[in-house]
């Protein structure tokens, strides 16, 4: 899905990422592991470009989506922001209505009719776990969710554009365990038809739900592969101990 090339980022003088290579598969969750400050987050928004909102990033090297460098300049970034979703760290729905927020993206890519807008809404909120919860209150504000609603409400958000990508920005952090739980049973099923990119914290998470985890420190990737052998018998020094909790 993603292949990254020699991939460096700079925020004005400052390096957050050098010289990053990695393969990253269609169907699977990956898990990008690291103390705070290590680059993961600045890497995962390089991957749709949300580091061009900020002013001072710069990007050196290729990151190729199906084979297309996305930072060519005739790469069309709205485009690929439909095709690479993304979820946020807290839930951040919109001040308006259940329905209103996952039509939300179809309506401004043109879509008006009414039966096809409520087909959509109801595909997403099933695929993100939530139809049953919300399916007889669409029209109430999304702001009565509890968090953990309001952050599968996000997912269903990312779902109703059709992405091939979600990429998701610590997004149990602000959760308790049965919310957390929920997205993490979610996130399993969602890789059946999505890839899926997760920066966590929680090492306990990235062991539960990816397929392969990558380990960032001080704006290095330093080691990337199938998640049982990060975690079970790593090969660097560096990535055990910040697994067994002896750093970060």
């Amino acid at each position: 899905m993603f292949k990254v090339e020699n991939m460096s980022l700079h925020y004005g003088e400052k390096m957050a990422l050098d010289n990053i290579n990695i393969e990253i598969k269609e169907k699977e969750v990956t898990a990008f592991i690291g103390p705070s400050g290590c680059g993961k987050s600045s890497f995962l928004r390089s991957l749709n470009r949300m580091n061009d909102l900020i002013e001072e990033a710069k990007i050196e090297g290729i990151v190729k989506l199906k084979g297309e460098n996305i930072y060519d300049k005739k790469y069309d970034v709205i485009d690929l922001r439909t095709k690479v979703g993304m979820v946020f760290q807290s839930p951040n729905p919109f001040p308006m209505s259940i329905f209103e927020n996952v039509v939300y993206g179809p309506k401004r890519q043109g879509v008006r009719n009414k039966k096809t807008l409520r087909e959509i809404a109801e595909k997403a909120l099933k695929q993100a776990a939530l139809w049953e919860e919300v399916s007889s209150r669409l029209n109430e504000s999304a702001m009565k969710l509890s968090g953990g609603q309001q952050q599968r409400l996000c997912i269903a958000r990312t779902l109703a554009m059709e992405p091939e990508v979600i990429l998701m920005d610590e997004p149990t952090s602000a959760l308790d365990p049965i919310a957390t739980q929920k997205i993490e049973d979610l996130i399993r099923e969602l890789k059946n038809d999505y890839t899926i990119i997760i920066v966590t914290h929680n090492m306990q998470q990235a062991a539960r739900i990816s397929d392969k985890t990558a380990f960032f420190y001080m704006g290095e990737l330093i080691e990337f592969d199938k998640t049982t052998k990060i975690f079970n018998k790593p090969k660097y020094d560096q990535t055990e101990k910040y697994i067994t909790g002896r750093f970060g």
